[in-house]
């Protein structure tokens, strides 16, 4: 696992405020109806990039990421967003998040949380799929990833059983996330689902948890099974090979 030294974690501590406030902001916040959504996610993006270039360069400079740890970050990238036109979302076949999931848990939170904004981004690029959306996804990726980096060290079958475990939840916490990103401006006024600028945060919780059950609870759980499955098929000879690479590399003791 690559440490993440002092300036790292700053960085990741501002993005996590930030990318919090970013998905929350409409429980705290009432939002106009005349604001287009799009407009609030390039601040989102333009605030988000910084933020990973600061922990690649904090990384960098207290020796936590060197040139071999670039090189093998742009390798996932690069293959996530080769196997993400696999499914992509389609039925909720998500052929992307086992992927982090694994690359966090051996490079560890710091390299996790720059990989799921980058496979998001270039995958994004390579499907199509740019748009106001876009850095949430980057966001909900990226925490994905460093969570991973942040279980407990576990090896053998229970390690891979806990990343499975960990798949499924925050597959269905990251279609949480999202929904919330939009949610507040894609319902009309006056349904049991609707955002309520005067209810309390509470309150509109429940409603946006009634909504998820409506609409997208299939396309998560269908994330959710896909992860779970694709890390314990996958996982056993992965972990194995990503961490033979980090040690060969002398990411990890051998």
């Amino acid at each position: 696992m690559i440490a993440v030294r002092a300036r790292s974690a700053v960085a990741l501590a501002v993005s996590g405020v930030i990318g919090l406030a970013a998905f929350t902001w409409p429980l705290f916040v009432a939002p106009s109806s005349d604001v287009a959504h799009g407009g609030d996610a390039l601040w989102t993006f333009a605030l988000l990039l910084p933020l990973v270039l600061a922990v690649v360069l904090a990384e960098l400079s207290d020796k936590g990421m060197d040139s071999r740890a670039i090189a093998m970050l742009g390798v996932l990238s690069a293959l996530g967003a080769a196997i993400r036109p696999l499914g992509a979302g389609t039925a909720g076949i998500e052929t992307i998040f086992f992927l982090m999931v694994l690359g966090g848990r051996v490079f560890g939170p710091g390299f996790g949380f720059v990989l799921g904004n980058t496979t998001l981004f270039a995958s994004a690029l390579l499907t199509g799929g740019v748009g106001p959306w876009l850095p949430y996804q980057m966001l909900g990726a990226a925490w994905v990833a460093l969570g991973a980096g942040l279980l407990p060290r576990w090896r053998g079958r229970a390690e891979i059983a806990l990343l499975a475990a960990y798949g499924v939840v925050s597959s269905l916490v990251y279609g949480f996330l999202l929904n919330l990103s939009f949610w507040p401006f894609a319902v009309g006024e006056g349904t049991s689902v609707s955002f309520d600028p005067d209810a309390p945060a509470g309150a509109n919780l429940v409603k946006l948890a009634a909504f998820t059950l409506a609409t997208s609870l299939g396309w998560d759980l269908g994330r959710a099974v896909t992860t779970a499955l694709l890390v314990v098929v996958t996982g056993p000879v992965l972990l194995r090979t990503l961490r033979r690479a980090s040690r060969k590399a002398s990411f990890l003791p051998g």
